[in-house]
């Protein structure tokens, strides 16, 4: 009998252990120990997002979401519009936008839209580990996206680049279901750079704002130079590893979901996770705007802490009443905005000089290759060891396609290797309409 209660003795404080530390885990644990972001860092951010809340206005004169620092973008700069019944369910909406002051070309895609079913048809189109790309796992329908958008706009990009010059950046940005296929349409830019001018490496940039968990751990880092992910404090999207069409079935019961995926997540140790090459994460590096404090009322003036993390990298589902009230972009522009200006306040307060922009560079490119070594010592799948990650971004334009097929083919899983990036795009894209036939079905409609 004395055995008996002994052992409900223990498994009632164990569950009460379990209980208390799943349910005071909040958000600002992910990034404890990371540093603070710099004012220059963080800057492009606030008007990235606001860049993704103009897909969503339907007159950038008169806009609906007003800016909190009264910036308005130019209507005369907006070079393409594509509305839902122009994409032919293939993928969201988005606008191209030549923002003149900071010499970027943005293609901004806005997220997943509750009531339109084409947006389930890309979120559901993938099973786990249905599609390896580039060395990695990513999610299906993202990618087919990615692929259709980039297919749609080749000419557009093309012609912009070459008509505004090289100093010019081509921004990808986009909102939870956009940022996946934002951050897909990156990586295959990157290795296509020769089909876009030539563009260099360090002139792509993507912001992926409440990001999706679309790529598997090993691209995350490895695009983590040019790939942003912008997370505010509780949000749901980035540290939920169910997969999305998971996510969103159960989207009026998100609750129940996310206290299921903590107690199975809590059965699963941490090297079984970081060696699961099918488990999808975040990508690049990640911001985090920290705003809530444990056991402290209401918000705090939010700070930002940026790191590229390999083990932990957002892993733990925080349950919490915010999780999806910081989903939202329209409060995650405001809390940037607010970020920025108390960085910028603070760096002016101080006395000696900002750090120059060239040792910051030199400091991003270290935290680069460090993420990229602890990623190889921790044995994720197909991690790039820093020596090879160097030698392909000081490879040439034309021979980058080269550099990449032979890099998947070590991994290749099928009898005849892996697919090179044409074979991979003409696959997916086969079946879509060529830029002719949509400009027909345009003019029709």
């Amino acid at each position: 009998m004395s055995v008996s209660c002994g052992l409900e003795c223990v498994v009632c404080v164990g569950c009460s252990r379990w209980a208390w530390k799943r349910l005071t885990y909040i958000g600002s644990y992910d990034s404890d120990s990371w540093p603070p972001a710099t004012a220059d860092d963080f800057e492009p951010i606030p008007r990235i997002c606001r860049a993704i809340l103009a897909v969503y206005e339907q007159d950038l004169s008169r806009p609906c979401f007003a800016p909190p620092t009264g910036y308005l973008m130019n209507p005369n700069c907006l070079v393409k519009r594509v509305p839902y019944d122009q994409t032919h369910g293939r993928c969201p909406p988005y606008i191209i936008y030549i923002d003149r002051d900071h010499r970027e070309i943005i293609l901004a895609v806005r997220g997943l839209n509750l009531v339109h079913e084409n947006d389930y048809k890309v979120l559901l189109d993938n099973r786990l580990g249905m599609q390896m790309f580039d060395g990695g796992f990513v999610h299906h329908g993202l990618l087919k996206a990615a692929l259709f958008l980039l297919k749609r706009e080749l000419e557009t990009i093309r012609r912009l680049l070459l008509e505004l010059g090289p100093d010019y950046k081509l921004v990808f940005a986009g909102h939870s279901l956009g940022s996946g296929v934002a951050a897909l349409m990156t990586v295959i830019v990157v290795n296509r750079r020769h089909q876009f001018g030539g563009i260099a490496r360090n002139q792509i940039r993507c912001f992926a704002v409440a990001p999706a968990r679309c790529m598997s751990l090993n691209l995350a880092v490895k695009y983590a130079d040019v790939i942003n992910s912008i997370v505010l404090q509780d949000d749901f999207l980035p540290r939920t590893p169910t997969p999305l069409e998971h996510i969103f079935g159960f989207i009026f019961c998100l609750p129940c979901l996310l206290f299921f995926v903590c107690m199975k997540d809590t059965f699963i140790p941490e090297s079984r996770k970081l060696k699961d090459p099918r488990r999808l994460y975040a990508p690049g590096r990640i911001y985090h705007i920290v705003e809530r404090k444990f056991c402290r009322c209401g918000r705090y003036p939010p700070e930002v802490k940026t790191a590229i993390p390999v083990d932990g990298r957002f892993d733990h589902v925080v349950l919490s009443c915010s999780t999806t009230s910081d989903h939202e972009l329209l409060w995650i522009e405001r809390e940037a905005q607010k970020a920025l200006d108390l960085m910028k306040e603070h760096t002016e307060a101080q006395t000696p000089p900002a750090q120059p922009r060239m040792e910051r560079n030199q400091t991003l490119q270290k935290e680069h290759r460090d993420a990229l070594e602890r990623a190889v010592s921790l044995n994720v799948p197909h991690a790039i060891p820093p020596a090879e990650e160097s030698t392909v971004l000081a490879v040439s334009c034309v021979h980058a396609e080269n550099v990449v097929e032979a890099a998947n083919s070590t991994s290749s899983s099928s009898p005849a290797g892996k697919p090179t990036w044409d074979d991979l795009g003409e696959r997916l894209v086969g079946s879509f309409p060529s830029n002719e036939d949509i400009c027909k079905a345009d003019a029709e409609e």
